[in-house]
């Protein structure tokens, strides 16, 4: 044998080592991450599973058995199948039959017609889709309804949102709740019972009154100074009121002595009264919480200063930002920059003097 067969021989030998260490390494880390990973599933995408499926398919069976791959033989052959079968197949290329599908613009605009409309039918929805340019049959409106679970409009419950009554009524509906607030007086803590009412529209506030025993008598004068000549549901045609039974004299009085009509709120309902609500969040949070109150006339007080920066000195989002009853100073670009301070500065305002 010439010299240079043995070193030929010896490099092969040197070459087919190294192969078989790296082969009994990754065998071995592939034996401790099976370990490691226990009964959880590997996710692949499809480029993953291709790469494996082609180098398996040139190893065998026999060889991936013996590295103990991650993956079985029969998992990465059959990805190796699919990879074939995926070829051969042209039915992505074949044309559809049946109808296309409704765009699903077209879709949101026949259920927000129906939503907003209780009372319209298919036709009505099919005529005011083609005044904005789609074009389509009734028949097609009818199945976007009945598909999302709409009822033909006859058969279709409540026929008028919550959104829409106000809307509706909104020039004279008004709102009332109570509010119950802690004073200290001589025996002790009192809970005080604050009635509330709100001109939706405008978001003026009246406090009807203040007491620690809201009975009949007491609410029925409630209800007749509220009613009477100037008093602050002298306009109002519709009250929004919850089912507590305190309501029951007013309500009574009402529908007996007035044209108002109580509409009455389903039980724990708060968001059907959702701007008196977030009157009585701001009033505690910005008073009622920050202060203790010792008798009644400081609860008065409190609250008379609250309503009257409520209404002139307080911006309201729900308003565009802007003030109920603004004075003559707002707007004003001269004059100094006054502060006008209630409740011992616990309210403040920010105006320009004029003077």
């Amino acid at each position: 044998m010439q010299p240079w067969h043995l070193l030929v021989f010896a490099l092969v030998s040197w070459v087919n080592r190294e192969q078989q260490l790296a082969i009994e390494y990754l065998k071995t880390e592939n034996s401790i991450l099976r370990d490691k990973l226990g009964k959880k599933r590997i996710l692949l995408n499809d480029n993953e599973r291709r790469r494996l499926a082609v180098k398996g398919k040139q190893l065998g069976r026999k060889l991936l058995s013996e590295l103990g791959a991650i993956f079985t033989p029969d998992t990465i052959l059959r990805w190796h199948r699919e990879l074939i079968a995926r070829k051969w197949n042209y039915t992505s290329n074949k044309p559809r039959i049946g109808r296309p599908h409704i765009r699903r613009k077209i879709v949101e605009h026949i259920l927000r017609f129906a939503k907003e409309n209780p009372t319209w039918g298919a036709d009505r929805i099919q005529g005011d889709l083609s005044n904005v340019g789609f074009h389509m049959t009734d028949a097609t409106v009818r199945n976007v309804l009945k598909s999302n679970g709409i009822e033909p409009a006859p058969d279709r419950p409540a026929s008028m949102s919550w959104e829409t009554f106000l809307k509706a009524h909104w020039e004279a509906i008004f709102a009332v709740d109570f509010i119950t607030v802690e004073v200290w007086k001589k025996t002790g803590l009192t809970t005080f019972y604050v009635m509330v009412v709100m001109e939706l529209k405008s978001r003026k506030v009246e406090i009807a009154g203040i007491t620690t025993n809201p009975n009949k008598q007491w609410v029925t004068q409630v209800a007749r100074n509220l009613t009477g000549d100037d008093g602050f549901l002298e306009h109002a045609s519709h009250l929004i009121l919850d089912c507590d039974t305190s309501f029951q004299p007013l309500r009574s009085f009402l529908k007996e002595q007035t044209q108002i009509e109580p509409v009455l709120l389903p039980p724990k309902s708060p968001n059907m009264n959702a701007y008196l609500e977030r009157f009585m969040r701001s009033l505690k949070s910005e008073c009622l919480k920050k202060m203790i109150f010792f008798g009644q006339h400081s609860l008065e007080r409190a609250l008379r200063e609250y309503v009257a920066h409520y209404h002139s000195e307080r911006n309201h989002q729900g308003l565009e930002n802007q003030l109920i009853d603004p004075g003559e100073e707002i707007g004003c670009v001269a004059g100094k920059i006054e502060c006008r301070e209630r409740l011992g500065g616990l309210l403040k305002y920010y105006y320009r003097d004029a003077a």
